[in-house]
């Protein structure tokens, strides 16, 4: 029986992967990426040969049952994302799942991820933390908001640019304006940028400069009274 391994590929700064990574991707009987034309530029780069297929939250329902057929008939099998570790905001999960079901062997490697560096460098407590990820778009965002005000831990949510300002605009909402938060975006790349301050400064920097690039927001946590 082969194995399926969990591969992190850089955010941004292709340097942002491991030998290790690199040696498993070469090794592999097939990757399966997230998307074949972003990922390919980083197996050029790399030189790595290993031919890819698609695998993506539009067709994973589709073909685990293959991929699973494969693992057993003896393949290594490694999976990426365009970028980051695989189930973590990505398509991963339902196929690691399905492994371990079928009793195949799953190992993930360490590297690289979005939320890590930006909790780090936000300067709010990280003793204890909640990753939300994306929230709804519309059912159930409401509720989720009033669940996360009352949260007292540092919360870390990913948002895409084109809706930084509207979800600042909640926040001033179910958070307040006072709220510290951190907004990081482009981590690891040449134009990263760190926006600390209130909700309301954080608020006022985006509506003056629109957001551009991947974002990931820290969110102190309600404090004691």
């Amino acid at each position: 029986m082969g194995k399926l391994f969990i591969v992190p590929t850089p955010i941004g700064n292709l340097e942002d992967i491991t030998l290790r990574a690199i040696r498993v991707l070469k090794e592999a009987d097939l990757i399966l990426a997230e998307d074949t034309r972003t990922s390919g530029k980083l197996l050029k780069h790399y030189e790595i040969s290993t031919h890819m297929h698609s695998h993506h939250m539009h067709n994973e329902h589709k073909t685990i049952e293959n991929i699973i057929s494969r693992i057993k008939g003896g393949d290594t099998i490694a999976l990426i994302s365009d970028a980051g570790t695989p189930a973590i905001s990505d398509p991963g999960f339902l196929l690691t799942r399905a492994c371990v079901e079928n009793g195949i062997e799953v190992e993930c490697l360490p590297g690289a991820t979005a939320f890590v560096p930006a909790l780090v460098n936000s300067g709010l407590p990280n003793d204890k933390f909640v990753f939300e990820g994306f929230l709804p778009d519309k059912k159930g965002r409401q509720t989720r908001y009033l669940a996360l005000a009352e949260e007292s831990r540092t919360m870390i949510l990913y948002v895409s640019p084109h809706k930084l300002v509207k979800t600042l605009q909640e926040f001033v909402t179910y958070f307040g304006e006072d709220r510290p938060i951190c907004v990081s975006r482009e981590l690891s790349k040449m134009h990263e940028e760190n926006v600390r301050g209130s909700v309301k400064e954080v608020l006022q920097h985006f509506e003056n400069k629109a957001p551009k690039g991947e974002i990931v927001i820290i969110v102190g946590g309600k404090s004691a009274k």
